[in-house]
């Protein structure tokens, strides 16, 4: 499984973008996938995830009713729409995906990793 994330830019605050990540391989349409962050200086943290099959979706607190994952097997892709975004969201956003997970907020239970995506946000 290979990922590409993109979509990141420069955007003001209250601002929205849309993030998308290419998904391909054997397994791209039932591996779970997860979006985290990273500021510098910062741990990469938890954003959303939605699984493979169901799509079932979980969110961080710090971005629930603001940010929206998704994913379009048919075009084997996975989306972060992100609403309202505030200086405090500017980060290098990753997509990840893993077939197996027992827990969707942690990093280290995802196997495939994307190259990450800036986004900068302006107050």
């Amino acid at each position: 499984v290979q990922l590409q994330a993109s979509g990141g830019g420069l955007v003001q605050a209250g601002g929205s973008l849309r993030l998308s990540c290419a998904i391909t391989g054997r397994l791209s349409r039932s591996v779970a996938v997860g979006w985290f962050r990273q500021a510098p200086g910062t741990e990469r943290e938890f954003v959303a995830a939605i699984t493979g099959s169901v799509a079932t979706t979980y969110y961080a607190d710090s971005v629930k009713g603001r940010f929206t994952i998704s994913r379009d097997n048919a075009k084997d892709m996975a989306f972060l729409q992100m609403n309202n975004l505030k200086p405090e969201d500017a980060a290098v956003y990753y997509c990840a995906a893993a077939p197996w997970l027992n827990d969707l907020r942690r990093a280290d239970e995802y196997d495939y990793w994307g190259q990450g995506t800036l986004v900068t946000v302006s107050s």
